[in-house]
């Protein structure tokens, strides 16, 4: 036996064809349980890894899928990476990690630059690449199965995994009304993200049912990072009838809110609650820990692998739900 096995040694083995063999590697049907159990213990005990080349050859496919993504929050997208890589892991597939400027003039070209070069199966885009019309078209004109993470346009386009930004942040601005606040800020994401939109319309929309009017001056633009979240926090501050409540588009933002309360010696949440969105690893990190959104932003990616791997029927949305964390970072109004 040769130092690496082969698929014709696991198909001698186990006592099946080459054939039958690669549809169990390759996942597909027709193959019965107890066919299915006997391959994958020979392929165990020998330790079989299929060769991606061989796999390509035999089935014109790479089982090669892309991830491309845009973003300032690094802990947004390690979530993302680990999300998608594990579900494509598990069905036999590589994840490229392809970091992107969806700004660029030559994003089109370089994505499918990207396509052509490794030949991939399919592609996952993450927000604010989900924004990108053009590529969008691009896509759709080729035929390249691709599904996208929290669309906020063109929702028809691909195929898609989201979670309601709206009825998200309605819920954390009614969390805070409830604690007694009526001076309560909002630090939003970027504007090229449609989901920063959707938590300031979720904001104003709460404030509104709440007889709460709104105040353009409590709303700072930032730019999803903990530098943009500080400046903002600090612009908030220095208002002559400043909040008594900050609500940031994410945590980092959020965070970077949290610091600069420290810094000004101004108590959290005795003096200041602040509040974030996402439930990254920062969240908890900080001190106090951060009252914020749970977005299964893990599970979104997971679930946009499956889409495009699964074969399932086209244009299909999966919609996820999002949790309000309450930790120590929110408190009631100080009188």
């Amino acid at each position: 036996m040769s130092s690496r096995p082969t698929i014709k040694e696991v198909s001698k083995i186990a006592g099946v064809s080459f054939k039958t063999v690669s549809r169990v590697l390759n996942n597909e049907k027709h193959v019965s349980e107890e066919t299915r159990r006997r391959v994958e213990e020979v392929v165990a005990r020998l330790n079989f890894r299929p060769s991606h080349a061989a796999r390509t050859l035999a089935g014109r496919k790479s089982f090669q899928v892309g991830l491309l993504y845009d973003n300032p929050s690094p802990y947004y997208i390690y979530h993302v990476q680990t999300g998608a890589q594990q579900r494509c892991t598990e069905l036999g597939y590589r994840l490229l990690l392809q970091p992107i400027d969806s700004q660029s003039p030559d994003l089109v070209s370089n994505v499918l630059a990207l396509i052509d070069e490794t030949h991939l199966d399919g592609l996952i885009l993450s927000p604010p690449v989900t924004e990108a019309t053009a590529l969008l078209d691009e896509l759709d004109r080729r035929g390249l199965p691709y599904a996208r993470i929290a669309p906020g346009i063109r929702q028809d386009a691909g195929m898609s995994t989201a979670m309601d930004d709206v009825a998200a942040a309605r819920e954390m601005t009614a969390h805070l009304i409830g604690l007694g606040h009526r001076r309560i800020a909002m630090i939003r994401g970027l504007e090229s993200h449609a989901s920063s939109a959707d938590r300031l319309a979720g904001y104003k929309a709460e404030l509104e049912a709440h007889g709460i009017a709104f105040d353009p001056a409590l709303v700072v633009a930032a730019e999803n990072d903990f530098a943009s979240g500080a400046a903002a926090a600090r612009e908030l501050l220095a208002l002559k009838d400043r909040p008594t409540a900050i609500f940031a588009g994410n945590d980092d933002m959020a965070a970077g809110a949290l610091a600069v309360a420290h810094e000004s010696d101004i108590d959290v949440p005795g003096q200041l609650s602040i509040a974030g969105f996402d439930d990254s690893d920062l969240a908890r990190a900080v001190w106090p820990p951060l009252t914020t959104i749970r977005q299964p932003v893990h599970e979104l990616a997971a679930a946009a692998a499956e889409l495009i791997l699964s074969g399932t029927a086209p244009q299909p949305r999966v919609t996820l739900e999002h949790k309000l964390m309450i930790r120590a970072s929110t408190g009631p109004v100080s009188r």
